[in-house]
């Protein structure tokens, strides 16, 4: 029985070529020292285990290789072999004439480029323009500072401003900014009016101390403040103790019979 060396198939004696897979068989083997598988005469290596067949021919193709080359005594200076000796380190970052860097290296930067340890350390790099004049001696303008002028001016403008329009007169009334309580009505002993109503027509129906406007943060709120012919927003009348949020375009008439009556604006 002849066993194939590529798939190890049983073949009968006398068979030139494999049943299982075609492969020439030979027409005499040995066997594998290690599995004692069939191998070729020829074959360095067994094709089951990968166990080397020829283990002395390797070891003395590594030993002359690894042997170095010897000198014979006595020899003369021109009889003995000549070793090259290395080319000289080029320096780095320096390109001669023939000395070209090869097209698959990177080309060094140039000495200027490079910072020295004591600027790297110290941070004190002064790169130099390509006038010759070190950027570090080059005046610094300082940046603008805003104007207090102007921040002051901005302000102002972003600030809410709050008006109230005489419907019968076409009078504008601008309240007065920083007061969290406004008291409109006519001159008096106790409470004094910051808007006087008194010199407009039909004044007589506004009572004295009448109404508040109270300010809190960007909102206004009208109160009506007991008075005698009472306060209506939009035609509805106001409840003493009860606030009304003013919003732009809203009616205050102080009095009945809409009388005297002023709109609420805002800018």
């Amino acid at each position: 029985m002849i066993v194939c060396p590529n798939c190890s198939h049983p073949n009968p004696e006398g068979a030139q070529a494999c049943e299982a897979c075609y492969t020439p068989l030979p027409t005499s083997t040995s066997s594998c020292p290690n599995c004692g598988a069939s191998v070729l005469p020829d074959a360095s290596f067994c094709g089951q285990c990968g166990t080397n067949l020829h283990p002395q021919a390797v070891a003395t193709a590594v030993e002359a290789h690894n042997t170095p080359p010897t000198v014979q005594v006595g020899m003369s200076e021109s009889e003995s072999p000549s070793i090259p000796s290395p080319a000289p380190a080029m320096p780095t970052g320096v390109v001669g004439a023939g000395n070209q860097p090869s097209p698959h290296e990177p080309t060094p930067l140039p000495p200027t480029a490079l910072s020295t340890p004591e600027e790297v350390t110290t941070g004190g790099v002064s790169p130099v323009t390509s006038e010759g004049i070190s950027a570090s001696t080059l005046p610094v303008q300082p940046l603008p500072q805003p104007q207090q002028g102007a921040e002051s001016a901005k302000t102002q403008l972003q600030q809410q401003t709050a008006r109230l329009l005489q419907v019968q007169t076409d009078t504008l009334i601008e309240l007065p900014p920083n007061l969290p309580v406004i008291h409109l009505g006519k001159p008096n002993d106790r409470v004094p009016p910051d808007v006087d109503v008194s010199g407009f027509p039909n004044s007589e129906v506004v009572s004295r101390i009448h109404a508040d406007i109270r300010v809190e943060g960007d909102s206004y709120y009208i109160e009506d403040m007991k008075s005698s012919n009472g306060t209506y927003i939009n035609n509805l009348p106001l409840l003493p103790g009860n606030r009304h949020r003013l919003r732009p375009g809203d009616r205050i008439a102080l009095g009945r019979g809409d009388l005297v009556t002023f709109l609420f604006q805002v800018s």
